[in-house]
């Protein structure tokens, strides 16, 4: 039984890929997204995002206010399967003001996508994402996108990724052409041309012609100049480029670079089958019993995000559990490490952004969805077996902060509810006054937009108008050693004392100049930029 076991999840765990995608704003994530949906077969037409009225809406972007703004400011899981291969998308927000949410969804992560705006280059949301993916060890591929646009030279970006990143990069295949001149790309692996024919709207899979290099033909297709210039260029890479090195990509120290179109489609199944070839496998994950691998025959997993009203109609909270070891089955007791207790885990969930359908098993690598009537937090272990917590997930520093009020005493009850499920989903922080004639939540948060999602949503889903009261504070700190170690300091001057979700003490200064003079004050506290979540060792 126990051999059974051990070979069935040694097959399920080899043919599993889990993956982020970290971007800037408006390189085309959620494009890119729907683009692997669409060859992976889990969609049969992509919407854009920024559609035209009779277009499709994109799948990932399920929230209404992500409709309405055509950005994406809530992470999705999406699986599907492509090849023989199991993935786990997990879609990421790519405005900076939901970064606290990208970086948990990271913890779950095994391999990291990054895409690059041939355009712009770096910006600053991909390299703050690029140090966290480097934190945690993940390897990370790089997709040069919108190649059928006006764009830097190809040479240039990877010059700039080395550079500013600190990565070597290899090209796997390599643009022939850019803007309106963008034919096609060759594949260094294959030494094969790929020429695409363009679709409307990219909303069905590219045509391709394949060619090798020396074929007659084609100069049919491509003119000299760019024959010539590609020619060139690949020799330019044999010569001085690095030498492909597989270990180095799997410790995060090379990055392998694809170019081409999401919104034309071009590049984007040449990627996503070079990918699944070189990504790493779930790996064994750090937890308070040392490395575990995914084999280990006890179930084990962890919360990293929690999500509330997915299904309006139903006002559902959901649980997504990364599963780090063993098998999952339907209506299985684990132990809840945070709380001790016991937990049936009934109406498990495969998920695809807002859909979702009953499983009965999972294995190490999927993402799971899970009913949570208030038992979950983020960073809670669930676990079979000999007792163990996964790392815990911080929550950083918000740089503003703002009473949210509900002026409508008759909506007491839909307030206080909606404050408890989105708190608990960590869409936001939320602290509160240690004067107790000041009950109003305290809106703690990474930039404005969050608030206004705060806003929507509870009008949207909770049917509760409020207003803010901005707080004049833009830097939190949280007190190492808790209340007993602030009440020892005694009044600090320019700082207000509020608590957080757990009841722990935050200062929060009016600027880095008041922090710096509490700290020059007071040596001896131990002021920390970040918290953890609920439970982890």
């Amino acid at each position: 039984m126990y051999l059974e076991l051990l070979n069935e999840l040694e097959t399920a765990v080899s043919c599993r890929r889990n993956f982020a995608i970290i971007s800037h704003p408006d390189a085309g994530k959620t494009t890119l997204t729907e683009k692997l949906l669409l060859y992976g077969g889990a969609i049969h037409q992509a919407g854009a995002v920024k559609a035209r009225r009779d277009q499709r809406k994109a799948t990932s972007d399920w929230m209404e206010m992500e409709k309405q703004r055509g950005i994406s400011i809530t992470s999705t899981v999406l699986q599907f399967e492509y090849n023989n291969f199991q993935i786990n998308l997990l879609d990421t927000p790519g405005h900076q003001d939901f970064s606290e949410d990208t970086y948990r969804t990271l913890a779950a992560a095994d391999n990291a996508v990054m895409l690059i705006d041939s355009a712009k280059g770096l910006e600053t949301q991909t390299r703050k994402l690029f140090e966290v993916c480097q934190l945690r060890g993940l390897p990370i591929f790089t997709f040069i996108n919108k190649m059928d646009r006006p764009g830097r030279h190809p040479l240039e970006l990877l010059d700039e990724i080395e550079q500013e990143l600190g990565l070597k990069t290899y090209p796997i295949n390599w643009a022939i052409g850019s803007g309106d001149r963008f034919k096609g790309i060759f594949d260094r692996r294959e030494k094969e041309i790929h020429l695409f024919e363009r679709q409307a709207h990219g909303s069905q899979e590219a045509l391709d012609t394949v060619l090798t290099l020396n074929n007659p033909k084609l100069e049919q297709y491509l003119d000299t100049e760019l024959y010539e210039q590609l020619k060139e260029e690949l020799e330019i890479l044999d010569e001085i480029g690095e030498d492909f090195d597989l270990e180095l990509i799997h410790q995060g120290q090379m990055t392998p670079v694809f170019f081409g179109s999401a919104m034309t489609n071009f590049g984007v199944e040449l990627f996503l089958k070079t990918f699944l070839d070189y990504a790493l496998k779930p790996e064994p994950r750090l937890s308070s019993l040392g490395k575990l691998p995914p084999t280990t025959p006890d179930f084990s997993g962890f919360v990293f995000k929690l999500q509330a009203n997915m299904d309006p109609k139903h006002r559902d909270r959901v649980a997504f559990v990364r599963i780090c070891t063993g098998k999952f089955e339907k209506d299985m007791s684990v132990s809840h490490a945070r709380t001790g207790k016991t937990v049936r885990l009934s109406r498990p969930q495969k998920l695809f952004a807002q859909g979702r359908e009953s499983i009965e098993e999972a294995y190490p690598g999927d993402v799971i969805g899970l009913n949570n009537p208030g038992v979950f937090a983020i960073g809670d272990t669930i676990y079979q077996g000999q007792k163990l917590e996964y790392e815990g997930i911080p929550c950083f520093s918000p740089e503003i902060f703002a009473y949210l009020k509900n002026p409508n005493p008759s909506k007491f009850k839909q307030f206080q509810k909606g404050i408890t499920e989105l708190r608990e989903e960590g869409a936001i922080q939320i602290m509160y006054s240690t004067n107790d004639f000041k009950r109003e939540p305290i809106l703690a948060a990474v930039g404005q937009l969050q608030f206004d999602v705060v806003q929507f949503r509870m009008l949207n889903e909770y049917g509760v108008e409020t207003t803010l009261e901005p707080l004049g504070y833009s830097v939190a700190r949280w007190v190492a050693g808790g209340w007993e170690v602030l009440d020892k300091v005694g009044k600090l001057f320019n700082t207000l004392t509020v608590k957080d979700n757990w009841d722990r003490p935050v200062l929060l200064f009016k600027n880095e100049w008041n922090l710096n003079q509490v700290r020059s004050d007071h040596p001896d506290l131990k002021l920390n930029s970040s918290a953890p979540v609920g439970s982890g060792f």
